[in-house]
């Protein structure tokens, strides 16, 4: 996992594509124990260590594990030298990326959690592509819709020159 034994696995600020708290993906994949994720604690974090950006928390589908594997990413094989159990039908995992828009573009791109896939995402792909592919769609339009109300209150705020409180009322 880490180019060096001797270098910290530090993770990045966890925050999700909507701006908010990163969710955990897959703590515990089909009972083995193994979370999903670079640091395999669950969530999408990624930090310096991570060169292939796992920021995508996806459901993988067989289309997409075929894909995968045509392209030369067999991603249904366990590698238990890096704590992989190997994906079936309906997982849950931390995809890497570009990985993602590979499959995106190729017309096999898995379904997403919004929720669990980590802002540093969108450095490769637009936050409106991802939503199509959201399974919590819904959820997320209702988080994105929560933290516009909270910004356009700090503007308010700031126009009125009134410092917002610390617990966040007006």
């Amino acid at each position: 996992m880490s180019s060096s034994e001797s270098e910290p696995m530090m993770k990045s600020p966890s925050r999700n594509i909507l701006g908010s708290d990163l969710q955990s993906c897959c703590t515990d994949v089909r009972s083995t124990g193994i979370g999903t994720g670079f640091f395999r604690d669950g969530h999408c974090s990624t930090g310096p260590s991570d060169s292939g950006r796992h920021t995508v928390c996806v459901q993988v589908t067989e289309d997409f594990l075929t894909f995968s594997a045509l392209v030369g990413n067999d991603l249904s094989t366990p590698a238990p030298q890096y704590m992989f159990p190997g994906l079936n039908d309906g997982d849950k995992w931390c995809l890497c990326a570009a990985r993602w828009v590979q499959a995106h573009e190729a017309g096999f791109a898995p379904p997403i959690f919004a929720s669990s896939t980590h802002e540093k995402t969108l450095s490769f792909i637009d936050l409106e592509t991802l939503l199509h592919y959201a399974i919590d769609a819904r959820e997320a339009q209702k988080e994105m819709e929560k933290l516009q109300e909270q910004k356009d209150k700090l503007e308010r705020a700031f126009m009125n020159g009134i410092p917002p409180k610390a617990n966040g009322e007006s």
